[in-house]
């Protein structure tokens, strides 16, 4: 999915916005199978809020088995960047709202806030001139964090930040569904095998890179829509590009 020009842009739609909100929901919850497939969940997610919000881009951090934040999943290359500096530079509002457990918004980063200066200069590299972090959690639980971001200064309207918030409730709700609470070795685990299939992922979007000279999200969504063709896992397709088992010039649409 594209990250947007503009705020609210995209152009006439052909349903109402209540509509598509609850084909996205539908979309999310189709997912809340055994075995789903998490990194596919999660950039569903991240797609969708640029669709319903208004916003440019969306971006969902969660943790690892350590506790620490590690990005999972993003709408644009641009945002993928900006998350991964704010993971490693421990800095900005996405961190602070995972700290927190609660929302946090920075609405004009050209004014820079003390406490993430550096962030503020990246993501107005980044051509971003507004973060929105909202915590992904259950009850006192915080796993991780949806991230949007917007080219215009502002806050969010009520209306998006509830339905943001929703979205990341239902991810939340996604990411524990059929698991006990208490059984957080269980949820570190699956969170974990997520963020290894990240790393496989990203290792097949390089191969794709140099051999079919597509960009890094162009190459994200080859990968999907061959999974997705051929009713198979991403990450096992990644998988079998980064081993040579399948053809690359095979992964993209004929015709």
């Amino acid at each position: 999915m594209a990250e947007r020009g503009e705020p609210g842009g995209g152009g006439a739609m052909s349903i109402s916005r209540e509509q598509a909100v609850a084909a996205a929901l539908v979309e999310l919850a189709d997912t809340l199978v055994v075995d789903f497939d998490v990194a596919d969940f999660l950039h569903t997610l991240s797609a969708r809020c640029v669709e319903l919000l208004d916003v440019n881009a969306a971006g969902v951090m969660v943790t690892d088995q350590r506790g620490r934040l590690r990005v999972m999943a993003t709408s644009s290359e641009r945002a993928h960047l900006l998350e991964l500096f704010e993971v490693e530079s421990a800095e900005g509002p996405c961190v602070a709202c995972f700290d927190s457990g609660q929302p946090v918004s920075d609405t004009d980063l050209r004014v820079v806030d003390p406490r993430w200066a550096s962030f503020s200069q990246r993501a107005g590299e980044a051509g971003f001139s507004a973060v929105h972090a909202m915590p992904m959690r259950l009850r006192d639980d915080v796993i991780g964090v949806l991230n949007l971001f917007s080219v215009q200064t502002g806050a969010l309207t009520a209306a998006d930040t509830f339905l943001g918030q929703a979205l990341a409730n239902v991810t939340t709700i996604g990411l524990l569904q059929q698991r006990a609470i208490h059984h957080r070795e269980v949820v570190a685990e699956q969170l974990q095998g997520a963020l290894n299939s990240r790393v496989v992922i990203e290792q097949a979007k390089g191969v794709l890179f140099e051999r079919l000279n597509v960009d890094m999200h162009e190459g994200f969504e080859v990968l999907r829509t061959y999974a997705r063709r051929t009713n198979r896992r991403l990450t096992d397709v990644a998988r079998d590009v980064i081993n040579d088992r399948l053809d690359t010039a095979g992964l993209l649409p004929s015709g």
